[in-house]
């Protein structure tokens, strides 16, 4: 085997096709991790209901988890339960299941937003081995019934916001499930037709509570290999598929956050300890925020649960100040444009004063200093200013579950006065694989693996991506115990994804960069192919051309019929009013509008070196935003490309028809708009 990359990462050819990376020796400090009976074991412990029981042991007076109860409509100080307050309860949670005649391995689902109670209602299953089903808060009734039936659901916990949306998939299943554990205040009609039309029992959380107190029950230990979840994907098309987790699953990921939040943290003289503080406000019902609160109970830290509003979190973070806050790229691109969006308004003075700041910045941590000791007069002044809008103790910032446009990371790692790391990984792996350390270095890559991992690059020849050429580049592949068991009845698809050997393939495009860091560079799924032959990756397009300041998002489409790209858009509207000027009273999709949007797509393609055929030819406006709730996104913020497709089917042939009466790649003349807006 012949070593080609590079210090401080090594990565062995293994074959014609396929560079593979191991994880290198990183000493006691990463993820704790001993053996026992065969196992290994993390923090001490073989399965998630040990950890969290060891940290009840063992921090038993710690605050644990905390909310915001809500008085006359306005919500009060953060109020928190201890380890033992909260291990009482999931114990008498516990045994109020087992009075349902709950057996090892059965499912329960939960459904609500994040709050103490779903936490709660895990640990319970944790404890007995059940598997704990995630009933997706922005998912339909369709696939809640799907998923109920799918995954055998007997019992579910929900929050009584969700109530009435539970009716009709719990009807429909009527018979599979006998009995729903609610918390919050009850919906009194919902708990009728529950009750009535689908044949169940609803008990409230208090009641429920009493019942297992009356009836305690022994824990039922699960084993290391034991599936802890069936967690269901929310996928792009179909039906959403179930990935099985085991209890050594997600604390394999647990030890590999826990080394690399040390090892990012220990850079600056800080370690992730007990006095550590999290906002839960992503959803619990996706791998990423569950295991880093698994992480958190680990250590005995604390979780503060957002208020359930988005127009709340601000407030929420304000009230909490947490110290390590995660997020996702579309919650970073809202803090980005938030703060473009004031300096607008600023003063000259004020807007000079910030951007000779963030160049000198800039400078100095291109020029090699850490962020800490780059600029702190201008930390000081300025910057201060935006981390506190987290609530001015965040020690370290993390984005996760998509790839982060290079230029909000720029501007993070500038201004938030603390650490900024972008990570990656999927469901199938535990949600956190590879994390990045916050140098500049490192802007736009996603770093090493996480411990007990190994990965590799295979070649994609249809892309021309080949993991031997200069720079390596391939379908990344994934090995280790992180990686999922298959998908819960459903062979066919886990053979799909899931080699004999156990390597799980992605499906994402990856480079090695120079000094062995990884960068997500393209879909191997959403390629498709123009009528010239040329492979278009629009994920790829999407994410460098959403830097034009007046795209607020994009979906770029394309097949193998046309010879051209063309885009939907959902423009910045205070950016767009101000470029059109006197026009700024023209509807949506005048002209007027669609020429300068189209230009800024343009501008910022050709600055971006997109070849021509990359390059939208043609653009449709569209006023309604993007969301999970309105099913346009995936619950992690993924748009669903199948979905926009069927929603934009008349308007995108439109825009071909009309192209091909004018001509392709004719450049519109009249208004243009400075792409660079945001950052001058």
């Amino acid at each position: 085997m012949s070593v080609f990359s590079g210090n401080p990462y090594l990565y062995e050819v293994d074959g014609p096709q396929r560079a593979t990376r191991s994880h290198p020796e990183r000493g006691p400090e990463y993820g704790n991790v001993a053996a026992r009976d065969g196992w290994p074991t993390i923090e001490g412990a073989s399965s998630l209901w040990e950890m969290f029981h060891n940290s009840v042991q063992q921090y038993p007076d710690n605050p644990c988890l905390g909310h915001r109860p809500i008085k006359y409509g306005q919500p009060g100080l953060y109020e928190w339960q201890t380890y033992k307050e909260i291990g009482e309860t999931v114990d008498a949670i516990a045994g109020g299941i087992m009075q349902l005649g709950h057996k090892a391995h059965g499912r329960i689902g939960v459904y609500g937003i994040n709050s103490p109670e779903w936490m709660i209602a895990m640990q319970a299953c944790n404890r007995q081995t059940a598997y704990c089903v995630p009933l997706y808060d922005t998912l339909g009734p369709d696939a809640v019934e799907y998923i109920i039936g799918h995954a055998e659901v007997t019992i579910v916990f929900a929050s009584a916001l969700k109530m009435r949306a539970l009716v009709e998939p719990l009807t429909r299943a009527k018979g599979k499930v006998k009995a729903a554990i609610v918390w919050g205040e009850i919906d009194g009609i919902a708990k009728m037709d529950m009750e009535e039309k689908a044949g169940l029992k609803v008990y409230t959380w208090e009641d429920f509570i009493g019942l297992g107190r009356k009836h305690p029950a022994e824990p039922i230990p699960p084993k290391p290999q034991d599936l802890c979840t069936i967690m269901y994907t929310s996928g792009t098309t179909g039906n959403p598929k179930g990935v099985m987790l085991t209890h050594w699953n997600i604390l394999s990921v647990v030890a590999g956050q826990m080394a690399a939040i040390n090892q990012v943290a220990g850079r600056y003289g800080e370690k992730f300890n007990q006095d550590d503080v999290m906002i839960s406000y992503l959803p619990l019902a996706h791998i990423f925020d569950r295991a880093l609160e698994e992480m958190f109970l680990a250590k005995g830290a604390r979780i503060g649960y957002w208020r359930g509003s988005i127009e709340g979190v601000a407030e929420d973070l304000q009230a909490l100040r947490p110290t390590l806050f995660i997020g996702v790229p579309r919650v970073f691109d809202k803090l980005y444009d938030g703060v473009y969006a004031k300096l607008a308004q600023a003063r000259p003075t004020q807007r000079l004063l910030f951007h000779l700041a963030f160049w000198w910045k800039q400078r100095q941590i291109h020029a090699g200093y850490k962020w800490d000791k780059a600029a702190p007069l201008a930390d000081a002044v300025v910057f201060a200013k935006v981390k506190a809008r987290l609530g001015g103790r965040v020690r370290l910032v993390a984005s996760g579950s998509a790839p982060l446009a290079g230029h909000v990371e720029e501007f993070l790692k500038t201004v938030m006065c603390a650490p900024v790391a972008q990570g990656y990984g999927l469901t199938e792996t535990c949600g956190s694989s590879f994390i990045a350390l916050p140098e500049a270095e490192f802007t736009g890559s996603v770093g090493a693996p996480l411990p007990l991992l190994t990965f590799r690059l295979e070649a994609v020849p249809e892309m021309g991506y080949n993991p031997l050429a200069n720079p390596p580049r391939g379908e990344i592949i994934i090995k280790g115990p992180v990686v999922f068991q298959g998908y819960y009845q459903e062979q066919g698809k886990t053979d799909e994804v899931l080699d004999k050997d156990g390597w799980f393939h992605t499906g994402d495009i990856g480079e090695i960069l120079p000094f062995g860091s990884l960068k997500i560079i393209d879909r191997k799924k959403a390629l498709f192919k123009l009528s010239q032959g040329e492979y278009v990756a629009p994920e790829r397009i999407e994410g460098t051309i959403k830097k034009a300041s007046v795209v607020q998002q994009i979906f770029v489409h394309g097949n193998s019929f046309e010879s051209c790209v063309i885009a939907v858009v959902v423009p910045d509207e205070k950016t767009l009013s101000s470029a059109l000027g006197s026009n700024s009273s023209s509807s949506l999709n005048s002209p007027q509008a669609k020429e300068v949007v189209l230009n800024a797509l343009q501008a910022a393609g050709k600055e971006a070196g997109l070849k021509s055929f990359e390059i939208p030819k043609a653009v449709h406006l569209s006023a309604e935003e993007w969301t999970p709730e309105n099913g346009m996104l995936t619950p992690t913020f993924k748009i669903k490309r199948e979905v926009l497709k069927r929603k934009f089917e008349a308007e995108l042939e439109a825009l071909y028809q009309q192209l091909k009466k004018t001509g392709f790649g004719k450049k519109p003349a009249g208004n243009t708009i400075d792409v660079h807006s945001r950052t001058k």
